[in-house]
């Protein structure tokens, strides 16, 4: 999935005539906390609400004399890489310009969550299993050979790591509720099984808590 079908129509950006308030009212309207600021097409920057409320809500965004992020991706940039910066820089929104670099629209982070949930590997019934390991000894091969000798299959990784430290927590989807056969296997091997989530159990819980705490954010 690329930024480019990814990108929000009604979402129109910031101009630098356009004052602090009009600027306040809508990112209040649009549900986000960042706008991109434009002019003749070509993206200035972002603009978070944050910065604004340092000044006079009367005045232009021309007069602040803000130094802006510029932050954005193109048409072909992967949705992984619009998470990256989403996460790098604690952003709602991530802006889209076109190969002369002029500005063609905006990506929100409920676009992101929206395409997340569609995807396949959310919607195939299945359990969680994560482990824990040196990122040295990470072996997606390995790990789903043992996984297909119980008769299952993995439909989605996630690796986390720490780059200051050599642990990695590796997150896998497979495609069975019934995993005990799959943790014993996994764990007779010398993996370490740190968690094991039935689907309905992770999606009631887990996924509960980790959307509550998003929402909550996001709200901030």
């Amino acid at each position: 999935m690329t930024a480019g079908s990814l990108i929000s129509a009604v979402i129109q950006p910031l101009q630098l005539k356009d004052t602090g308030l009009f600027a306040i009212e809508r990112m209040s309207e649009y549900c986000v906390r960042h706008l991109p600021l434009v002019d003749d097409q070509q993206l200035l920057g972002l603009v978070s609400e944050d910065e604004i409320m340092n000044y006079d809500l009367n005045d232009t965004i021309e007069s602040f004399g803000l130094h802006f992020n510029r932050p954005y991706v193109s048409g072909h940039h992967h949705m992984y890489e619009i998470l990256r910066l989403m996460a790098d820089f604690r952003l709602s929104v991530v802006p889209v310009v076109d190969k002369e670099d002029k500005y063609i629209g905006i990506i929100t982070q409920e676009d992101i969550l929206s395409q997340l949930g569609n995807m396949g590997s959310f919607t195939v019934p299945g359990s969680i299993i994560v482990l824990e390991m040196n990122r040295k000894d990470y072996s997606l091969a390995r790990i789903s050979s043992i996984i297909e000798q119980e008769n299952a299959a993995v439909i989605s990784t996630f690796i986390t790591s720490d780059l200051k430290s050599s642990q990695a927590e590796v997150t896998l989807k497979v495609n069975k509720k019934d995993i005990s056969r799959i943790v014993a296997s996994l764990e007779r091997f010398g993996f370490d099984v740190r968690a094991s989530f039935h689907e309905s159990d992770y999606l009631n819980e887990s996924i509960k808590e980790r959307y509550e705490s998003l929402m909550f954010y996001l709200n901030v």
